[in-house]
């Protein structure tokens, strides 16, 4: 689904007249980037940092990386200095071209973020039916968006408690499920929704061992037989652990930017997300979850300053172009959050991040060890080899243990990947090739 293909198209979400979920962005209102304060904080520590630099008289990228705390900001630092240098500046010069380009990216973010704010998009693409609830969870039929879908073999897909499931149906046009379903597949989405009194007094096995179970349960008896299970990202692991729970229920199963080793590629990360549960934890004592800015927070530790690169380019776009109103989509959806269960909050954020129990195999679900080499069906792992939040080196170690596992790594982004330009080519396509081999 190429860029130049789309843009002649109607906007994004344009078509459709029913009302957008309560409390979902809107444009004049937007939060985003949220948490906004953070993301600005940093864009003035990284200024902060460079002045402090050069008012030791370095006035070359070497002084500059020595004094940089990061080390992908010392490569942004050392970007700009050699991007300067090239220039022909003399030394003495060189700490205010450096500063008037600091000056300039300062005002370009700021220029993206106002413009994304203002955007016109808004989403007002309509659920399908709901098949089965408990709680705030629903179970959805994307089959019904497709008459070819009605009588077709059923995926049961599994999103992240930490998103909104809907990233997997942005737009009409940026929409997994809504694809599949034309290719003859229906899906069965579990949108695990808000969580209530009782859901925020959910461990990982409550949410696994009880309500995971029930509507993978509910997904089977729909279809009547056996059925794949997908799940996205922190949803994979879910997914996973259910599948080795129940494997007279499951004849398939997929990992999409799964999470396995949280240490591969960049051990430090993790225990850095770990080391900051402490402070989370007056947070999740006062709303017995982990609140939406909360998770932000955690998720900007990862990337510190991707939030800022994106807005500044999203700046540079047509702002009417398909690019940009897939931003503004996508970037609605990541401000659309739910808040985290604090007792799942705190095996994720300790058990994953910090102790590794994934990848170590020590981590179970009611007693029984999530171990993939036990897993005896046919299985299908995506692992986006640009992904930022879930580093590829620990989903690619998901695939190595799974026995009859294809590997499956497009270009692509954590969220590219399945609602991006290139999605279509990157995972829709390979994944409903692998499917319809079952």
């Amino acid at each position: 689904m190429s860029v130049s293909a789309q843009d002649s198209r109607p906007g994004l979400g344009q078509g459709a007249s029913s009302p957008p979920r309560p409390g979902s962005p809107r444009p004049l209102s937007r939060r985003g980037p949220r948490p906004l304060l953070l993301h600005l904080m940093l864009a003035g520590l990284r200024h902060s940092a460079f002045s402090s630099a050069f008012s030791t008289g370095s006035t070359r990228s070497s002084g500059v990386s020595r004094r940089w705390s990061s080390e992908a900001a010392a490569a942004r630092a050392e970007r700009i200095v050699r991007a300067l240098d090239d220039t022909g500046l003399e030394p003495s010069a060189l700490p205010g071209a450096v500063l008037a380009e600091l000056l300039r990216q300062d005002a370009a973010l700021i220029s993206g973020i106002a413009a994304y704010r203002r955007h016109p998009y808004a989403r007002a693409l309509p659920d399908p039916p709901t098949l089965w609830a408990e709680g705030g969870s629903r179970l959805i039929d994307y089959g019904a968006t497709a008459p070819a879908a009605a009588s077709g073999p059923v995926l049961f897909v599994v999103p992240s408690l930490v998103n909104r499931a809907y990233v997997l149906d942005l737009t009409e046009e940026a929409s997994f499920l809504r694809w599949l379903a034309r290719s003859g597949l229906r899906p069965l989405m579990l949108d695990w929704g808000w969580p209530g009194e009782a859901e925020r007094r959910f461990g990982l096995t409550d949410v696994i061992a009880g309500r995971l179970e029930r509507a993978l349960a509910a997904a089977a008896a729909i279809a009547g037989e056996r059925v794949v299970v997908a799940g996205y990202c922190m949803g994979g692991l879910l997914a996973l652990a259910a599948a080795l729970r129940r494997p007279e229920l499951v004849r398939g199963f997929a990992a999409l930017a799964c999470p396995w080793d949280f240490h591969a590629g960049d051990p430090a990360r993790g225990r850095a997300a770990a080391s900051l549960l402490p402070l989370l934890e007056p947070l999740m004592a006062f709303h017995d979850a982990l609140p939406v800015d909360g998770l932000q927070v955690l998720f900007t530790a990862l990337d510190p300053y991707g939030v800022a690169a994106k807005f500044r380019a999203f700046g540079r776009l047509a702002q009417d172009s398909f690019r940009a109103r897939l931003f503004v989509a996508i970037e609605d959806w990541l401000a659309d959050g739910v808040p985290l269960p604090a007792p799942v909050a705190r095996e994720c954020i300790g058990g994953w991040y910090g102790r590794n129990e994934p990848a170590r195999l020590a981590w179970s679900v009611a007693g029984l060890p999530v171990d993939p080499r036990a897993l005896a069906v046919p299985a299908f792992v995506a692992v986006p080899g640009r992904d930022r939040i879930v580093l590829p080196e620990g989903a690619r170690r998901l695939g190595a243990l799974i026995p009859r596992a294809v590997l499956h790594e497009p270009a692509a982004g954590h969220i590219g990947m399945v609602a991006g330009s290139g999605a279509e080519a990157a995972l829709w396509r390979p994944f409903a090739a692998w499917f319809s081999g079952l």
